[in-house]
């Protein structure tokens, strides 16, 4: 039976352990959150196929040598897939909420996508492809991951101007180290262009953030690096020259902007000073 005189503190009382029974608002995942989350599982099943397409049947003495041609090219896709993931998980949490959870599973992710998987990618390089030292790519590819843990801790202490990254951005950096690799040029310059490319990384070259036509002209180059990916994978007629192509523009965009952000530093100190010296030339008139 139901006391009429405390129907009301019963029903208050059933509000309050409702409430208590909620999920606390830290822990609960947005739309924004997802896309994050789908951003580490690529970045985990790109380990996954390095390790099971490449380095096992190297290991075990499988006829196939050196880089297993379609595991390679379905690890650089899922990392690829991960920078989209990366990309529109920052455009919904603009656009719609993001959780009090979004900045570190953010960084979390771009950790297993864009420095494990990579540097796992370049680890595997040295053990398989002839000519290479496996200690030396070790090194390396310590470095490229010391490089993005350096900078997702900066990226989440330091406060830079809007619209801007100090540093090359995991993702790009991700995406350069791997092009580098699949060019297979010598041992020594592919060792030296992954180590500049981590100083890129931890570097305070301004990069822009992919925002508006910028964003959309980077989903079109990783949609385009996809169907590269593809055309090598399958064998298509001309596939291997259009992504060696492909891994030369990356590498090449990622050696132009450092020039352009300088230059564009240089001619801003510039006209600094020249407005400095005409200000105190005009005061002591």
């Amino acid at each position: 039976m139901i006391d009429p005189e405390t129907q009301a503190g019963w029903v208050a009382d059933a509000e309050a352990e409702a409430e208590e029974e909620e999920m606390p608002l830290s822990l609960r995942l947005s739309i924004a959150d997802a896309l994050t989350l789908g951003n580490a599982t690529c970045g985990f099943m790109a380990v996954y196929f390095t390790t099971t397409g490449i380095l096992i049947p190297h290991i075990t003495g499988s006829t196939e040598t050196g880089m297993a041609r379609n595991s390679a090219a379905t690890a650089v896709i899922l990392m690829l897939a991960a920078a989209i993931f990366d990309l529109f998980d920052g455009i919904v949490a603009r656009k719609l909420r993001s959780s009090p959870m979004g900045a570190e599973l953010d960084n979390l992710s771009d950790l297993i996508s864009f420095g494990l998987a990579p540097a796992y990618f370049v680890l595997v390089y040295g053990m398989v492809t002839p000519g290479a030292q496996q200690k030396v790519s070790a090194v390396a590819a310590i470095v490229v991951l010391l490089a993005v843990v350096l900078r997702l801790a900066r990226f989440s202490c330091v406060t830079m101007k809007d619209g801007m990254f100090q540093g090359m951005p995991s993702p790009f950096g991700a995406l350069t180290v791997v092009s580098i690799v699949l060019l297979e040029l010598p041992f020594i310059p592919t060792l030296l262009a992954i180590i500049g490319v981590a100083w890129l990384m931890v570097s305070r070259v301004e990069y822009p953030k992919p925002r508006g036509i910028l964003a959309v002209a980077m989903l079109s180059w990783i949609v385009g690096a996809m169907g590269l990916l593809a055309a090598w994978a399958f064998d298509a007629p001309g596939g291997a020259l259009l992504l060696q192509t492909g891994c030369a523009l990356q590498v090449v965009l990622g050696a132009v902007i450092p020039l352009f952000a300088t230059a564009r530093r240089v001619n801003t100190f510039r006209d600094n000073r020249r407005e400095s010296r005409e200000a105190r030339a005009a005061q002591a008139q």
